[in-house]
Formats: C-alpha cells, sequence, structure tokens
C-alpha cells in the first residue's frame, strides 16, 4: 500500500469551500482505499488529507483522472500554500483488508 498525509493551506475564510471541492470526486478515483480530508482545529486556514492507496501507480494515475484535473483547477485559487507532506507505508487498520 501506499500513503501520504498532507497539510493544505486555504485562503483566508475558504477552507469549507476548498474542503467541499476535495471531497466531490474522490469515490471514482481507483484503487483509493481511504481519502480523508480534515479540518485542523488549531488553524481556520488549515486542512489535513490522509490518503491510503493500493499502489503508488494507482495515485499518480488518479492526477490525471478529468474529475480530480477539474477539482484541481477549481481549487488552485483559493489554496494558499501547503505544509508539512510524508509518504506513508500502510501496513493495515480498520477498512484496509
Amino acid at each position: 500500500m501506499y500513503g501520504l498525509i498532507g497539510k493544505m493551506i486555504a485562503a483566508p475564510g475558504k477552507r469549507d469551500e476548498l474542503i467541499a471541492i476535495m471531497l466531490e470526486s474522490v469515490s471514482a478515483m481507483p484503487g483509493c482505499l481511504s481519502y480523508v480530508v480534515a479540518r485542523d482545529p488549531a488553524n481556520a486556514d488549515w486542512l489535513w488529507i490522509t490518503e491510503v492507496w493500493d499502489s503508488e501507480a494507482s495515485h499518480k494515475a488518479s492526477l490525471s483522472l478529468p474529475a480530480v484535473q477539474q477539482a484541481i483547477a477549481r481549487a488552485k485559487p483559493i489554496i494558499a500554500g501547503f505544509g508539512d507532506y510524508t509518504v506513508t507505508e500502510p501496513v493495515g487498520g480498520h477498512g484496509l483488508g
């Protein structure tokens, strides 16, 4: 398995709008086992995204899906930046088989 955990920083006051965009097409990404978007309770503009994929190749392929490309285009104007980012190797857990 292939995992990612990263912080995304929304433009001031745009976090909920960014969250909505990030959640729109998550069910249509082949190979995605888990995709969780979470608010950071310490900062009103931060969100954390935790992903688990069956492989790194599936993650890379997802970036070329039309729905993902459209979401990226819509999200770009309200993304102020990115913070910490970590690649992980998930070994299991509830829902991951």
